[in-house]
């Protein structure tokens, strides 16, 4: 069924060919993961995805990693702000706060495409006279029908007018991506569930449980388009690698992130990762606290969940 000409969508609205980047905030079109969309009601869509049997950045060792979830999650609550309500393409979108659980079970990568479904519900949408809105979703994703993770998420949109006064100096996306600092070293990927290094966004620093982020701007996945600051899919996946460090020996899967993002992270200016060390369970569970620090201040914080990867069926 084809888009009517106000976007909104009717069952089973696919995106209309050309515009599926420009909708979910992609650049390189191969990114896209949303194929299409079904209104519910006025609170509640279901958005249909695919994931790609292969990867080089989310497919490693016949898995998939967690950070794909928060990105098909991202993505389809870019289409739903532009498609559902109204708000303009122009408008800045940014999370505040997100909380995601995830079935580690449902991360094995197989030999075909995996079709993934989100039921989204909107439980609170808030417009501000200026044209800022604040939107809270609800979201469960399912594989197959199987469940695959549960999340909730509060994030903003602005207007350029606005937008721009917030970022002063840093507002031309152009500007501040071209001021990114310097390349640094990476960790060892396998200390960090990486088999690149080109994929490790920490850089050792030599003190215990701490790292600077690394930032490499040429990364087509985590940078398809020049961004005014540091993305949260970046600092999720700086997060995930900070948690599975204090995991090691042991071989981990992040399954839960519990985040707050408290301020932009600048390209301009070190950020440092920390991590407290936290015992595992019985069952070799544990909650890292990981928090980002920029010009000595909280940019992010989050309780990262980290349990043993399941067995090979």
């Amino acid at each position: 069924m084809a888009t009517d000409t106000t976007g909104r969508s009717g069952a089973g609205t696919r995106i209309p060919e050309g515009s599926t980047g420009l909708l979910v905030r992609k650049a390189v079109r191969t990114e896209a993961l949303i194929t299409s969309w079904d209104g519910i009601s006025g609170d509640a869509q279901t958005v249909s995805a695919h994931w790609p049997a292969r990867h080089p950045f989310y497919v490693q060792s016949g898995r998939y990693s967690p950070l794909l979830v928060t990105e098909t999650i991202r993505q389809a609550l870019a289409l739903l702000s532009h498609t559902q309500h109204d708000i303009p393409l122009d408008h800045r979108l940014g999370w505040e706060r997100l909380r995601c659980d995830i079935e580690p079970g449902g991360l094995r990568a197989g030999h075909a495409p995996a079709a993934i479904e989100l039921l989204i519900t909107y439980t609170a949408v808030t417009r501000r006279r200026l044209g800022s809105v604040h939107l809270t979703a609800r979201v469960v994703a399912l594989r197959d029908g199987v469940r695959l993770a549960t999340a909730d998420v509060r994030y903003t949109t602005h207007p350029p007018m606005i937008y721009d006064r917030l970022r002063g100096a840093y507002a031309d996306a152009g500007e501040a991506f071209a001021r990114a600092l310097p390349l640094t070293a990476p960790v060892p990927p396998p200390r960090v569930g990486r088999t690149e290094e080109k994929d490790v966004v920490l850089t050792p620093t030599g003190t215990a449980h701490t790292w600077t982020l690394r930032l490499d701007t040429g990364h087509t996945v985590l940078f398809d388009h020049p961004h005014d600051h540091v993305p949260g899919m970046v600092l999720l996946e700086a997060a995930g690698q900070a948690a599975l460090a204090e995991a090691m020996p042991r071989a981990c899967v992040a399954v839960c992130f519990d985040t707050t993002f408290q301020r932009y992270v600048e390209f301009d200016q070190p950020c440092l990762i920390t991590a407290e060390p936290a015992e595992p369970d019985e069952r070799g569970r544990a909650r890292v606290e990981v928090t980002a620090l920029q010009a000595g201040r909280p940019a992010f914080t989050s309780t990262v969940t980290t349990e043993p990867v399941p067995p090979s069926p």
